[in-house]
């Protein structure tokens, strides 16, 4: 492919630095914002493709202010304002892979909560010992880039109390604005960029300054320095560390209160390729109701040239469970993470009449008396006369009488999806209510926030019981007791009820998520100006907790920059299969692993299990997936040669995709762990795997054994693996059949575990009948 010449280069330097339209009725009513997606670039210093300038100097031609971005470090395209008429002309083009309209992704925290801050102990292990391609000393510590909403540069957690200077290879910069002087970088922090979309946002966003404080959590569970003697006022008491305080971090702002624009996202890419950071971690995404195809999904499309770049990209799996098949980012090049929760509980006991004590869950400060002697009632014995008794019960607005509700505790159902509790406790505070017992299972494993207005969650077994005391006592009365910690909880830890299930809706012959980390009640760094989140007489909190798998991302983005600076030239996919193959599967009960609901845990709900920090730096063996295995499931997954030309360029000697694709090729490519699909009686199925020795014994040999799935036969072809100084990359295949008479049912799983007595490394299967 031809590249632009230096004059084009700047003359279209000229053309995007000219004033942009941002009002939308200087526009077309039919003009939207569509991304131009064109594959890979063939030069490495930032110059266009000659198609890709072709393309972009026709749409300026017609629309000088059309551009919204253009895409030239990692791979070529560009974002315009275009009509469908023109977009679909544009996508016929020679060079062109994909033309869609620019989505808008969603933060994936949970949002129905106010979620409180918490401890959560991420430790690594400076001194592992004695391995493989160490770290030598002074090299640089890793970089981590982090898509988000902005960051508060204030926060302690980004200090740069005695860090070094800043990595030579970093090629960033430091974007300042009225809020956010260049100077807030510092050598922690050290760039931070901002994108602004075609959306009339307020001046406030044409900054890198957090205004919603995802973004400084984020960054701060990732890489934020270790902070003594926090809590969330008082609270969670402890440490707040990030899963690698020594990491330095870039902070690029793709998200507003609105969402995230893909557009956005994609130039965030480009610039992290060229800037030169080692782990991009991206707690966003696509919901499960709207999951686009590899070639039109943002994340997906950057997430590959960033791989391609060696940059390890660390995504959240989404907060659509417990549903089966709600995973998102579920690209093979993507690290994809489950929530799991934490040893640690917020409790908020009801105590009634009688000397009863139920236990419930969530963050308040309340002041009622310790004693019971506040009147309780059900929420349907509260009913208006012209509500509903549904709507009464779930405390819907405008469904209560108020002459019931004033002075009263408020016991309320949670099975609707039409207000959240936060809705709920508002309309009581309203009435005059003094008090919101919530029924509500999910909820439970959660501690919602409910600020000074005394509220606790309750599951529906203890529910029962306190409807069951009201409707057996003349004058029930109750109280809320403020929130107290609870250390060492049991059992934990267990993937987080909103934590999104495989298997992956793309293909069931790749299996998502990849692993769990803690998600549930994360104390970490807040912004310093959220007087919404204080109560009543405090000061905004510097700390908060938050739940979403968007916090399970960071701790594992934290531990792959700890690896990548322990190990400088692993490959990302090095760093995920040490990630994967080294995961625990036992809770703090020394028990499996499980669901919130207490159901024994697979791999869709936690791929391989619980990270484990200090594993992931001795895996011993590791699975290296290169460029010709994410070329072949394209091709596999259905993508023709000449698209994937485009896409990567400069392929692998002799590749080709076969004759005949087929989806069932997709198990075979070298991943950490396995997925086979429609197995029946009359065939079994073989994928091959090859291993690379990281172990620090050059001479050793590993031996295989095999957790059985039930119904299968599993058959790992040779059963042991010897290693020399010479031979450091060996092959084995496994061989999946039915055992016995009957098909298998669903889907089962197990595991394949080498050992050579120091090292376990660890690849869950999964094999399903259809």
């Amino acid at each position: 492919m031809q590249v632009l010449s230096v004059s084009f280069f700047f003359f279209f330097l000229f053309l995007l630095s000219s004033p942009r339209e941002t009002r939308a009725d200087d526009r077309k009513k039919n003009d939207r914002v569509y991304i131009v997606y064109m594959g890979a670039t063939t030069s490495s210093d930032g110059s266009y493709r000659y198609d890709h300038a072709q393309i972009m100097t026709s749409v300026l031609k017609r629309k000088q202010n059309a551009l919204v971005h253009t895409y030239r470090h990692g791979f070529s395209g560009f974002a315009a304002h275009l009509t469908e008429e023109e977009a679909n002309s544009i996508a016929q083009k020679p060079g062109v892979v994909s033309v869609f309209e620019d989505p808008v992704l969603q933060l994936h925290t949970t949002r129905s909560w106010d979620f409180l801050h918490y401890q959560t102990d991420l430790e690594t292990d400076s001194n592992p010992g004695s391995v493989s391609d160490s770290k030598s000393q002074g090299q640089d510590d890793s970089i981590i880039g982090i898509l988000d909403t902005g960051i508060w540069p204030e926060s302690e957690s980004f200090s740069d109390k005695n860090m070094g200077s800043v990595p030579t290879r970093w090629k960033g910069t430091c974007m300042g604005s009225d809020d956010f002087d260049s100077s807030k970088c510092n050598r922690k922090l050290i760039g931070a960029r901002y994108y602004n979309d075609s959306d009339a946002v307020s001046a406030e966003y044409h900054s890198a300054r957090d205004r919603i404080g995802h973004g400084t959590h984020v960054a701060s569970t990732a890489a934020g320095n270790s902070l003594p003697d926090v809590s969330y006022y008082s609270l969670a008491s402890g440490t707040a560390k990030g899963g690698s305080p020594s990491s330095r971090i870039a902070i690029y702002r793709v998200c507003t209160f609105i969402g995230c624009r893909g557009s956005a996202i994609l130039a965030a890419f480009d610039d992290a390729i060229a800037d030169g950071v080692d782990v991009l971690s991206l707690s966003l995404g696509s919901s499960a109701l709207f999951r686009p195809p590899f070639s039109t999904d943002p994340i997906s499309i950057g997430a590959y040239h960033a791989v391609a770049n060696n940059i390890t990209v660390v995504c959240s799996a989404g907060n659509d469970g417990p549903s089966s098949q709600t995973v998102v980012n579920v690209a093979p090049w993507i690290l994809t993470v489950a929530a799991s929760t934490i040893d640690r509980d917020f409790e908020s006991d009801v105590a009634l009449g009688g000397n009863k004590k139920i236990k419930g869950e969530g963050i308040n400060f309340s002041n009622l008396k310790k004693t019971p002697s506040y009147p309780l009632i059900y929420g349907s014995s509260a009913k208006s006369n012209s509500s509903k008794v549904d709507d009464a019960r779930n405390c819907k607005p405008y469904s209560l009488d108020e002459n019931k509700i004033k002075g009263r505790i408020v016991l309320c159902d949670n099975d609707d999806e039409e207000y959240s509790p936060k809705e709920k406790l508002a309309e009581l505070k309203r009435l005059g209510g003094v008090g919101l017992v919530l029924n509500d299972d999910e909820s439970r494993a959660v501690a919602s926030s409910f600020g000074d207005f005394p509220s606790t969650v309750v599951s529906s077994k203890d529910a029962s019981e306190i409807l069951s005391y009201i409707n057996s006592t003349k004058n029930p009365v109750a109280t809320i007791l403020a929130t107290v910690t609870v250390e060492e909880y049991k059992p934990a830890p267990a993937v987080a009820y909103f934590s999104s299930r495989g298997p992956s809706y793309a293909t069931k012959n790749l299996l998502k998520p990849d692993i769990a980390a803690p998600g549930v009640n994360i104390l970490a760094a807040w912004i310093g100006n959220d007087t919404e989140e204080a109560p009543k007489g405090k000061d905004p909190p510097l700390f908060n907790l938050l739940s979403g798998t968007s916090m399970a991302c960071p701790h594992v983005s934290g531990i792959a920059a700890t690896v990548k600076t322990q190990y400088p030239s692993w490959s990302p996919s090095a760093i995920r299969s040490a990630i994967m193959t080294t995961a625990i599967q036992k809770n703090n009960l020394k028990a499996p692993i499980t669901t919130q609901s207490g159901a024994a845990a697979t791999p869709y709900d936690y791929g391989a299990g619980e990270v484990s920090p200090t594993g992931s730096l001795q895996p011993g063996l590791v699975y290296e997936t290169d460029t010709g295995d994410y070329l072949q499931f394209l091709c596999n997954y259905g993508y023709s040669i000449s698209t994937i030309k485009l896409i990567s360029p400069t392929l692998p000697d002799g590749f080709t995709c076969p004759k005949t694709t087929n989806a069932d090729l997709i198990s075979d490519m070298n991943y950490p762990s396995i997925a086979i699909s429609k197995l029946d009686l009359k065939e079994s199925k073989k994928v091959s795997r090859t291993v690379t020795n990281v172990g620090s014994d050059a001479e050793t040999q590993y031996t295989v054994s095999v957790n059985p799935a039930s119904g299968v036969d599993v058959k790992v072809i040779p059963d042991t693996l010897k290693f020399t100084k010479n031979t450091k990359k060996l092959s084995y295949q496994v061989i999946f059949s039915s055992k016995g008479s009957s098909p298998v049912k669903g889907a089962v799983f197990g595991s394949i575990t080498w050992t050579n007595g120091k090292y376990k490394v660890r690849s869950p299967f999964v094999v399903s009948s259809d």
